[in-house]
């Protein structure tokens, strides 16, 4: 006995398209959300101010929190979204940048789609460029010493001038480099790092406290043990 083609049941509202106008949907859904966040890119890069579902003002330009208080409903825009979370996620920067690219080579694939171009013929192409992109950066890259206290301090103060917090970069950079030093574990071999809520900048310090086998109500009373010491504490006020 043959089998019944399923029956759909869709709203009235619904629609259904295909082919060639999908994707050219999808390529300018993404385009839109990367020129939201475009200008957020860059030494020149310019603020968004946000107006919160609580009537809250936030001004930033971070990618990830503006893309973060958007509602759309393209499923493309959604993805693009989607991305900038997963960049936040699991690297914790970049979130700009990756929705920008991610633009930029939808926009160029465009072109190769309107010349009847199969889209896996395009995303091999894609995947060759990352291996030649990959094997170039290796060459041109230059090594870090994390233990070269002014070469981390350069490197930290060049991703928060273009931050609000560049005010108050000297403390920033400081106050950074000690904190991950501090939070930062190794575990099989690989380097991790604990990342921590943090606070106005403005209002932080960083502290290190040593203590022994016991805990005294008293500051003024001596710590027995001599150097002998259990554990250290770090302490952001």
């Amino acid at each position: 006995m043959m089998g019944h083609r399923p029956v759909l049941v869709l709203s009235q509202n619904t629609k259904r398209e295909s082919g060639r106008k999908v994707q050219s949907g999808n390529i300018n859904a993404a385009k839109t959300i990367a020129d939201i966040i475009r200008t957020c890119l860059g030494p020149k890069s310019m603020m968004k101010m946000l107006l919160d579902p609580m009537g809250g003002i936030v001004m930033t330009n971070d990618g990830n929190a503006i893309l973060r208080e958007i509602q759309v409903q393209h499923p493309a825009a959604k993805s693009m979204i989607e991305i900038s979370r997963t960049q936040d996620e699991e690297v914790g920067d970049g979130t700009t940048s990756v929705i920008i690219l991610a633009g930029e080579m939808l926009s160029v694939a465009e072109h190769f789609l309107e010349q009847q171009m199969h889209p896996t013929v395009v995303i091999s192409a894609y995947r060759k460029a990352l291996d030649d992109m990959i094997s170039t950066l290796k060459k041109i890259s230059t090594p870090v010493d994390v233990s070269n206290r002014d070469m981390m301090l350069n490197i930290i103060n060049s991703s928060i001038t273009t931050k609000a917090i560049s005010r108050w970069s000297s403390l920033a950079c400081n106050i950074a480099l000690d904190a991950v030093k501090t939070v930062q574990f190794e575990e099989n071999g690989r380097k991790e790092i604990d990342i921590k809520k943090y606070a106005r900048v403005e209002k932080v310090n960083f502290f290190s406290v040593c203590f022994g086998d016991k805990l005294f109500p008293s500051t003024n009373f001596p710590i027995s043990g001599g150097n002998n010491f259990k554990s250290e504490l770090h302490i952001f006020s």
